[in-house]
């Protein structure tokens, strides 16, 4: 059910590409809501849909028929958009310019901001933001993205989001290309990043067994439509959909403990 006080909210979403007999429905009909201070996940497998409501809800797609409300209104202006919902990806180095050092990068992320704080504003809270995710400032001085490995590059992506404060942020697979234990880290960071700027964060994934011990609840996604959502309790252990239980037969083990 819809609530006009919801943070993001669709009814009857659709977002089609493509024209005559080659339409692809990638986004089909979907109504959901999310409040705000929520931590949702949308879950499915490859080609499901699930990146591309992410970028509708990023302002890079507009719904082709229904509606898509950002705190009550459509989105129309994506700069403005961007200065409260930001992302990181599942690759951090097409994030970045390889040409230019991650610090200069990282000053001009303030350019998206109404006010740009002063020169010893903006080195300040660099230097913080890379204190949170575990870097100290010495170690990126004067290095560029190339230099930086996978893990240390998703934590600049999370750097740049302590560096914004978005009121929500989207994170599309941040954890695919990254080991286990630089994984379990991420998570850490996002949920510290929840807690100190109390955002929304809404979890971009193909694994359900992630999803559930990071959510507040799941959506899962099959064939543009969300065919499931409920608390992760709720979704898998009495799984209503045949896709969410596709998706728990491979992690059979998803209520035990998740240590790294």
């Amino acid at each position: 059910m819809l609530n006009k006080n919801s943070i993001f909210a669709a009814n009857n979403c659709t977002r089609e590409f493509g024209t005559g007999k080659k339409i692809v429905r990638a986004v089909d009909n979907t109504t959901f809501s999310i409040e705000s201070g929520e931590i949702v996940s949308i879950v499915g497998g490859s080609g499901c849909g699930k990146s591309v409501l992410a970028k509708m809800m990023l302002g890079l797609y507009k719904p082709t028929d229904g509606t898509l409300l950002y705190n009550n209104a459509p989105v129309t202006n994506t700069k403005i958009h961007w200065r409260e919902v930001q992302a990181v990806f599942q690759d951090p180095f097409s994030c970045f310019n390889q040409f230019f050092t991650i610090r200069s990068q990282l000053k001009d992320a303030f350019g998206i901001l109404q006010e740009k704080p002063s020169h010893k504003e903006i080195e300040k809270r660099i230097d913080n933001a890379l204190l949170a995710v575990n870097i100290k400032p010495h170690e990126i001085s004067g290095k560029y993205p190339f230099e930086l490995s996978g893990g240390q590059m998703q934590r600049m992506l999370l750097a740049r989001i302590f560096i914004l404060r978005p009121k929500v942020l989207i994170a599309d697979e941040p954890t695919s290309m990254v080991d286990a234990c630089v994984r379990a880290n991420i998570l850490d960071y996002l949920m510290k990043l929840k807690e100190e700027l109390k955002m929304t964060i809404v979890f971009v994934t193909h694994d359900i067994g992630l999803a559930y011990y990071v959510s507040d609840r799941l959506f899962i996604m099959h064939n543009g439509r969300i065919v499931e959502q409920g608390t992760p309790d709720e979704v898998t252990l009495s799984p209503r959909s045949e896709h969410t239980v596709r998706l728990l037969e491979d992690i059979p083990e998803i209520h035990r403990a998740w240590i790294c």
